[in-house]
């Protein structure tokens, strides 16, 4: 089968490789109909995440069709149009019973390994990294699903795959993120970083009942989508101090939740963004945590600090005792996608959402490597891209 491969930092190739095949009576075997590039997937690109290996397949972001099912999987049947969520969860373990699915304890078997690097374990993820167990990801024609009994989610009949797709990760992703901010009426809510889950964060905020949702970024195409399809408030903070636009339009008392819907690659302005590069490529931090400073000194006293923007390991210069004097509350992780796959299909389906306005480019799997270029360098207004086995 054809398969998207991870061949070192910036080098991406689709290549023949071996078919997946039932090794559990808990696994299904899915072709892939759609599959998509996550922004998640550019720090492997980049070369920030370790334990990558040449060859491994990518992506997390996939639904299709059942093919093949072990003797164990008794709720779906051959030929199910599925969407899988990107945590692997076995169901059954402590977290799992508390719906806490991405820090499964069962599903990572390289579990030793985020220990040394976290501290504990979180679940294992289709295509990132042994470090998250190794799986061969979504960006495919085919793909092993273990525990698929738990996972995979029956999509009904007259809705198309643009339509859920996905329900895998980053619309889960943006609910989860607004809901973590414990939003009250009138609230206001800022986001940083306006690409896919930030725009899902936005929308997700006035679903959840903000009264005023205040997004920034730099791109253009980016800010426009967040403006005007996602309804938010926006700022370009190449163009203003975000810091004190937020108290000015705020009145002086900041948001009363913020969003770090950027992560570990941010782009940092003058001599900070100096200093994260300089640190980042002298390996005295790994992830450039500009965003995250910013989101800290600018939520109200007493606020939530929600992150759903990707960490992977050591920051610098955190701003922690500005988290306690001011009684921030900060809420992150992995989405637990399973617990919200349902609840978001019947928004789905009811009209509340259309998750499809985020795709800009829909591209055959043969072209993944011209659409990861063009997704990491902001390039042809690419947002989000949907590839087709």
């Amino acid at each position: 089968m054809k398969a998207t491969c991870w061949m070192g930092k910036k080098d991406i190739r689709v290549q023949d490789v071996p078919d997946p095949h039932i090794i559990n009576p808990r696994d299904a075997i899915v072709k892939v109909t759609s599959t998509a590039i996550c922004g998640s997937d550019l720090h492997l690109y980049d070369g920030f995440v370790p334990t990558m290996e040449k060859g491994d397949i990518l992506g997390h972001e996939f639904m299709g069709e059942i093919v093949e099912l072990g003797a164990e999987v008794k709720n779906l049947k051959i030929g199910d149009r599925v969407v899988v969520p990107f945590p692997i969860a076995c169901g059954h373990c402590f977290f799992c019973e508390e719906q806490l699915y991405s820090v499964c304890e069962n599903s990572n078997p390289n579990a030793w390994m985020a220990e040394k690097m976290w501290g504990h374990s979180p679940a294992g993820i289709f295509g990132y990294s042994h470090l998250t167990g190794g799986y061969a990801g979504g960006q495919a024609e085919y793909v092993r699903v273990p525990y698929a009994d738990v996972g995979p989610l029956k999509i009904p009949d007259g809705l198309t795959d643009e339509q859920v797709l996905f329900l895998s990760d980053i619309l889960p992703t943006g609910y989860m993120a607004a809901e973590a901010c414990e939003i009250k009426p009138g609230a206001v809510v800022a986001v940083w970083g306006c690409g896919p889950v930030g725009q899902f964060a936005i929308q997700s905020a006035y679903l959840l009942g903000a009264e005023r949702v205040i997004a920034i970024d730099r791109v253009p195409e980016r800010l426009r989508m967040a403006r005007e399809i996602s309804k938010a408030e926006t700022l370009d903070y190449e163009e203003v101090n975000v810091l004190d636009a937020l108290k000015q339009m705020t009145g002086g008392r900041g948001p009363d939740a913020c969003i770090d819907a950027v992560g570990m690659e941010a782009h940092g302005m003058g001599m900070i963004g100096v200093y994260d590069r300089v640190k980042q490529a002298m390996q005295m931090e790994t992830d450039r945590p500009v965003a995250l400073r910013e989101v800290l000194m600018a939520c109200r006293n007493g606020g939530v600090v929600s992150v759903p923007g990707v960490y992977g390991g050591f920051l610098d210069k955190i701003p922690f005792g500005s988290v306690m004097n001011r009684s921030l509350t900060i809420k992150t992780g992995q989405t637990h996608v399973q617990r919200y796959m349902k609840p978001l299909l019947e928004r789905i389906e009811e009209g509340a959402i259309d998750p499809t306005f985020v795709i800009t480019h829909r591209l055959p799997l043969e072209d993944a490597a011209y659409a990861y270029d063009i997704f990491c360098n902001k390039q042809n207004d690419c947002i989000k891209v949907v590839l087709k086995p």
